[in-house]
C-alpha cells in the first residue's frame, strides 16, 4: 500500500511539473548548463590526454624496468583522471545551477519548485535503470585501480571470455580498452572483468632446447637456423640467444635456445623453430645424424622458475631407489 502512495504521488507531482511552461524553461537551463559543462571537461580532458602521450613517449624509450612500471602507473592515472574531471565538471555545474533555479528558503514549491519536482522524479527513473549498472562499473574499476591489477600499456587475457586479449590502451572508472594482436579495438564494462591474466613486459619467455651428437656443427647450425626467424613486435621480440653447452650423457650435448614471443605467437618457437632444427637430420643418412634426441620446447620465464623452485620441495638427501 506504501508503494502504490508513493507511486501515485510521483506521478502527481510529475503531472503538476508538466502543468507548468515555465518550468521547462527551468529544466531547458539546467541542460544547457549541463552542456557546457561537458565542452569545458572536453578542453580540460584533451589536456591531460596530451600529459598522458607525452608520458606514453617516455615510457617507450625508457629500459629500466622499474622506471618503465612507474610511468605506466601515471599513464593509468591520468587516463583515469579524464573521466573524473569530466564527472566533476558535470556535477560541479549542474549543482550550481540548481541552487539558482531551486534557492533556499522559497516559500512555495511553483516555479522553479516544480521543476525541481519533476527532475527529481525523472532522476529516479533514471537513476533505477542506469545508475546501478554504472556504480559497479566505477566500484569494479576503481578495485583494479587501487589493488593495482595491470597498468595501460599492459597485455592482458580478460576471464571468464574464451578468447579477449589484448594490449591495454586506456583504462577508466567505467570501462577498459583493448586492442588485440590482430589489431581489433575491444571496449568492456570493468564489472564484467572476473579476473585477468597479466604478461610481464608483454612476452612470454620460452625454450628450446636441442640434443647434438657434435657440438661445434650443432652449434652452427641452430644459429644458421635462429638467424631465420623473423624479429618484430608481434613476432619474435628480439634475435634468438643461445646459452652455454651442457654435455648430457655420452657424446651428447644439449643446447638451450632462449626466445621471447608476444602471446599467441608461441607458434613460432613450439612449431616453427622445432620444425626447421628437425629438418637439418632430413636428408642425412642415421650415421651423420646431428640430432641425437627430438628438440624439446618449454616455459622458461626466471621469475615462474624462481617461485617453482619453491613451490616444489624434494628431499635433497633421499636418493632414488
Amino acid at each position: 500500500m506504501e508503494q502504490t502512495n508513493a507511486l501515485d504521488s510521483m506521478v502527481h507531482e510529475i503531472a503538476q511539473f508538466l502543468a507548468h511552461p515555465n518550468d521547462y524553461r527551468a529544466v531547458l537551463i539546467l541542460l544547457f548548463s549541463i552542456l557546457f559543462a561537458y565542452w569545458v571537461s572536453h578542453f580540460l580532458a584533451k589536456a591531460i590526454i596530451r600529459v598522458a602521450q607525452k608520458v606514453a613517449v617516455r615510457s617507450d624509450s625508457e629500459t629500466r624496468e622499474k622506471r618503465i612500471l612507474m610511468y605506466r602507473q601515471v599513464e593509468t592515472y591520468l587516463s583515469v583522471a579524464v573521466a573524473a574531471v569530466r564527472a566533476i565538471v558535470v556535477a560541479i555545474v549542474a549543482y550550481v545551477t540548481w541552487r539558482i533555479l531551486t534557492p533556499e528558503g522559497s516559500a512555495n514549491l511553483g516555479g522553479s519548485g516544480a521543476a525541481a519536482i519533476g527532475a527529481s522524479a525523472f532522476f529516479i527513473v533514471f537513476a533505477g535503470a542506469t545508475l546501478g549498472l554504472l556504480l559497479r562499473d566505477i566500484t569494479a574499476g576503481a578495485t583494479m585501480i587501487i589493488e593495482k591489477w595491470f597498468n595501460v600499456g599492459d597485455f592482458i587475457k580478460v576471464e571468464p571470455f574464451i578468447d579477449m586479449s589484448g594490449v591495454v590502451e586506456r583504462m577508466t572508472l567505467r570501462s577498459t580498452k583493448l586492442r588485440s594482436l590482430s589489431g581489433e579495438v575491444i571496449w568492456i564494462h570493468n564489472q564484467q572483468i572476473q579476473a585477468v591474466h597479466v604478461t610481464p613486459r608483454g612476452v612470454r619467455v620460452m625454450a628450446v632446447d636441442v640434443f647434438v651428437r657434435d657440438l661445434e656443427k650443432g652449434r652452427q647450425a641452430i644459429m644458421e637456423v635462429a638467424s631465420a626467424m623473423p624479429t618484430g613486435p608481434t613476432m619474435l621480440a628480439r634475435s634468438l640467444k643461445l646459452h652455454e653447452p651442457e654435455q648430457w650423457g655420452e657424446g651428447v650435448w644439449r643446447l638451450t635456445v632462449i626466445g621471447e614471443v608476444p602471446p599467441g605467437r608461441e607458434w613460432l618457437m613450439e612449431q616453427y623453430f622445432v620444425n626447421a632444427i628437425n629438418k637439418l637430420d632430413e636428408d642425412a643418412k642415421k650415421s651423420d645424424k646431428l640430432l641425437a634426441l627430438e628438440p624439446i620446447a618449454r616455459w622458461a620465464d626466471p621469475v615462474a622458475d624462481k617461485r617453482f623452485r619453491r613451490a616444489v620441495r624434494l628431499d635433497r638427501h633421499s636418493k632414488a631407489s
